[in-house]
């Protein structure tokens, strides 16, 4: 599946893995429609990528937690270019908290967000995808395969988005729609900064070493290559296939494992 000319939605792509998505489609000569609650700074991405790539790019302000936000998203493409090839769930927080510690609203904040803004936009965009035999991504995480210690809400929306696109991919197995779940190592992006505390707050500042992660463009080429290539998995790290399949062997290895490395962290919310 040669990009040129595609239509690729991308959601949460103001920054980070979105942003960089867009520069790496609008590279291989895909039109855009850029959606995030941020409309100044996705107009002046759109206008630098088609000033540079000399493709089309729609900007569109929209909070995927709002059924109707994403609805509209899908709306403004099929006005803008007629038809949609790929959509790109990527919009996402995180959080950093302990369960015990934390506000419920934080829980229901990530699961309106990750889960619930990757159903809503597949929902609205998938009759048009059906038309196209296209793709429909969700970025993940290895948070979705295994519960990570101060990342409840994170997790769960994870693992939750993991099952609903399993299920989706069956259901359409006999399509020609390609269902492709990306779950990134640990990315040096401002998802961190953003994460939510325990009441909500944005923590501020990253808990990890950023300078030995996966960039934000590294990951987003290895996401258009599966989308090219009609991948239905990507695990992009070694240090995430093996956390993947110890967890499967060796739960309770991992279990310790997991926690060491967060008691690790910046100011730890655990510790050893």
């Amino acid at each position: 599946m040669d990009l040129k000319n595609k239509v690729i939605i991308i959601t949460g792509a103001s920054s980070g893995i979105g942003k960089a998505c867009a520069e790496e489609f609008a590279r291989r000569g895909a039109n855009l429609v850029l959606a995030a609650r941020q409309y100044v700074t996705l107009c002046e991405i759109t206008a630098n990528l088609e000033k540079k790539y000399g493709i089309r790019a729609v900007a569109v302000q929209a909070d995927v937690s709002k059924e109707a936000d994403c609805e509209l998203i899908i709306k403004q493409t099929l006005v803008s270019f007629q038809k949609i090839d790929v959509l790109v769930n990527n919009a996402g927080l995180s959080m950093r908290a302990l369960f015990n510690d934390l506000d419920l609203s934080v829980l229901k904040n990530l699961m309106d967000v990750n889960f619930w803004g990757t159903v809503y936009c597949t929902k609205y965009a998938l009759p048009e995808i059906l038309k196209t035999k296209g793709t429909v991504v969700g970025i993940s995480s290895i948070a979705g395969y295994r519960g990570l210690p101060g990342r409840t809400g994170y997790s769960a929306s994870k693992f939750a988005m993991n099952g609903f696109m399993e299920s989706l991919r069956t259901e359409l197995l006999k399509t020609g729609v390609n269902v492709l779940v990306a779950c990134p190592g640990f990315t040096a992006s401002n998802i961190r900064v953003t994460a939510l505390s325990k009441d909500g707050a944005a923590h501020g500042e990253t808990s990890m070493d950023e300078g030995k992660m996966m960039t934000s463009e590294e990951v987003a080429n290895i996401i258009a290559n599966g989308i090219e290539k009609r991948k239905r998995t990507l695990i992009m790290t070694g240090q995430g296939k093996l956390a993947v399949w110890m967890n499967k062997l060796f739960p309770a290895f991992v279990d310790q494992k997991v926690f060491d490395l967060f008691a690790k962290e910046k100011n730890p919310l655990i510790k050893a």
